[in-house]
């Protein structure tokens, strides 16, 4: 592939540059990962939404989808290079859930019914949404889940537990897998819905993470009735639907780009004016390590993307492109402790802090990347498996 910009993309990327520059809340810019941020903060909420609607205004939520359904047919490589640069400000707007998982399940296996009632408020920017697959004994192994959903009527009765669901206690609908036939082989009795989270017999419980915030939640469903049209595909067809949600999600799972390249340019700042680039040999060759591995993250994400646009199946491509984003986000977030020394164990909220304790943020935030959406030892699974036809072992 050619990895120059055509003439579209290069102006694409300037106006959402100077966009972002313009709209992004100057006080929110630095937060790492806005979905990692407390969002029990309404103003901050507030202005999450604001934004995301000022993206539906542009079209931006739904870049790739059809012109019938208010896309706008841009290129998978167009829709990289807009999440690296929201996510270069820290995601503020973007609804990871709704644009990024939601919509692309609903246009590939949507009802006309579901795609009219679900993508204009994603396109918008007007409903939040969340994911309900892990439970507590089913992650890795998701197809374990023991939530059940049995017909009843027009309807499927839903019972059970699921963890890990990013601000699901914010949420307006979830997408969720469950159990509907428990005597089938268990990758083959699951069946995917969509699940209004204000239903009578949803509990939401918010997690306190080990960054200090709950942006994580446990939800309970207890006797929570979902309409039949509220089913995604066919009956027990929601493996085959989440693998293929799961296989892009991973392929554009590059928004350690975006930060990566926002931490680099701190660092860099940051090293130069304390001459310890100058003076450290070591500090310059992590900085440079670091650079060319950004680089590299760039170039899986947009050779996926190019792949995307060709009609290219895409085995293992995801878990290539997830493996090397997480763990070199990691590397880059102990690269940046070891710079700033014992200033890097300091938050925002001390007068000591150093980039506004963002590196600590980053960092303690890492370690979760490689078990998100599956964790590297899944990924390698995978890759070995599906992207190159090894034997199982």
């Amino acid at each position: 592939m050619n990895f120059t910009l055509t003439t579209e993309e290069e102006a694409f990327l300037r106006e959402v540059r100077a966009f972002l520059k313009k709209e992004m809340p100057s006080h929110l810019i630095l937060p790492i990962m806005f979905s990692a941020v407390d969002t029990s903060d309404k103003t901050i909420q507030d202005e999450f939404w604001k934004m995301a609607r000022k993206l539906g205004e542009k079209g931006w939520n739904s870049l790739t989808w059809p012109k019938e359904w208010g896309g706008l047919e841009a290129s998978h490589t167009m829709e990289f290079m807009f999440i690296e640069e929201i996510m270069y400000y820290g995601g503020l707007g973007y609804d990871v859930q709704g644009v990024g998982h939601v919509a692309p399940v609903l246009l590939h296996f949507g009802t006309e019914q579901q795609k009219r009632q679900h993508l204009p408020g994603i396109a918008k920017g007007e409903v939040n949404w969340c994911q309900c697959f892990s439970e507590p004994e089913s992650g890795s192994d998701l197809a374990s889940m023991k939530t059940r959903a049995v017909p009843d009527g027009s309807d499927f009765i839903l019972n059970g537990q699921k963890v890990w669901n990013s601000r699901a206690h914010y949420a307006d609908w979830g997408h969720l897998l469950a159990r509907t036939d428990p005597e089938a082989p268990k990758h083959r009795g699951i069946s995917y819905f969509l699940v209004d989270m204000r239903s009578p017999g949803i509990t939401i419980n918010p997690l306190d993470g080990m960054y200090g915030e709950q942006s994580m939640c446990e939800v309970f469903f207890d006797n929570v009735r979902v309409p039949r049209e509220n089913m995604v595909g066919e009956l027990n067809q929601g493996w085959q639907i989440a693998m293929s949600l799961l296989d892009l999600e991973r392929a554009l799972y590059m928004e350690q780009v975006g930060i990566g390249r926002r931490v680099l340019e701190m660092l860099v700042k940051y090293t130069n004016e304390r001459g310890l680039a100058k003076k450290t040999p070591s500090v310059r060759q992590s900085l440079a390590d670091m650079a060319i591995e950004i680089e590299v993250c760039r170039l899986f994400g947009r050779r996926t993307a190019w792949l995307l646009d060709k009609g290219v199946p895409i085995p293992g491509e995801g878990s290539m492109c997830k493996i090397a984003a997480t763990e070199w986000a990691q590397r880059w977030a102990d690269t940046g402790m070891k710079i700033l020394g014992l200033y890097g164990q300091l938050s925002e909220d001390s007068e000591l802090a150093q980039l506004a304790g963002r590196i600590q943020h980053w960092y303690i935030r890492s370690f979760g990347l490689t078990i998100a959406a599956g964790t590297s030892e899944i990924e390698r699974t995978i890759l070995a498996t599906r992207g190159l036809g090894l034997p199982r072992g």
